[in-house]
Parts: structure tokens; C-alpha cells; sequence
């Protein structure tokens, strides 16, 4: 369960206990940008992974994949990410994973531009000084 906080995502994510992820059960991702990707796994749940370092490419790269310890689980710190098909296989260390419920990922997808905010709020009119309006009388005008 996340909780509120007002720091931005990508400090909760980094601040909080990390989640793990089954391998297995990863159907895709979106990235952020180079150091934070949106993981979808089956059953629809999401998960904020965070990198350890910024992944350049990372937005043009035909695909990426996790990996983990043998234990088919990917977690902060023991998991990575590597560019699948890359000429040199390389890959980066993952810093944190959270769990998002439906409104943890709106935030993030708003945070990072991937979405407008649904309500978008616009400032109270404020008073203007100085702008009086002096009224004519019609009747000087004969």
C-alpha cells in the first residue's frame, strides 16, 4: 500500500522500501526517461523502477530486458536492466522499485509528461489597481 507524501515520485520511490518484481510476470514498460520506466506486469499491476544511473538510448532502444538472481525475481539493487540486442549487452543497475496504485501512476505519467492533467486549475482573477474607468456623460457630446 503507498502512502501520500508531498515529495515527487522519484524520491518516494527511492526513499521507500523497495518492491520486487517476478520476472515472469513483466508483459512491458514505458519509459519515463533515461533513469525511470513505468513496468506493467500481469494482472495489470504497475511498478515505478528506478535506475541507478541514467541509461542514454534508453528512449530509442528496440527493447529492453530484467534481470535478477536466480530466483526469477527482479529487486532494487540485485536487479538489472539490460538493452536487449545491444552490441555490448550493457546494462544498469536498478536503484529502487515501488508498486503504484492507480493514482501513484497518473502522478508519475503527469510528472514526466506522458499525460495532461485530467482538471487543469486556473488562478482566481486578482483585483487590478489603478485601472479606474471614468464614465462620459452622453449629453456633453450635444
Amino acid at each position: 500500500m503507498a502512502c501520500a507524501s508531498s515529495k515527487p515520485a522519484d524520491e518516494r520511490a527511492v526513499s521507500s522500501r523497495s518492491d520486487c518484481i517476478s520476472q515472469p510476470s513483466i508483459r512491458g514498460y514505458t519509459v519515463l526517461d533515461e533513469s525511470n520506466l513505468l513496468v506493467t506486469t500481469s494482472g495489470r499491476r504497475k511498478y515505478h523502477v528506478v535506475l541507478q544511473r541514467r541509461a542514454y538510448g534508453l528512449r530509442s532502444s528496440w527493447g529492453i530486458g530484467f534481470k535478477g538472481p536466480t530466483t526469477g525475481r527482479i529487486c532494487a539493487a540485485f536487479g538489472e536492466v539490460f538493452f536487449d540486442g545491444h552490441y555490448d549487452n550493457a546494462s544498469v543497475r536498478i536503484a529502487a522499485i515501488r508498486a503504484l496504485d492507480s493514482e501513484d501512476e497518473e502522478d508519475l505519467l503527469i510528472q514526466f509528461g506522458k499525460k495532461k492533467p485530467e482538471i487543469e486549475h486556473t488562478p482566481a482573477p486578482q483585483e487590478v489597481t489603478g485601472a479606474e474607468v471614468e464614465e462620459l456623460d452622453p449629453a456633453a457630446d450635444d
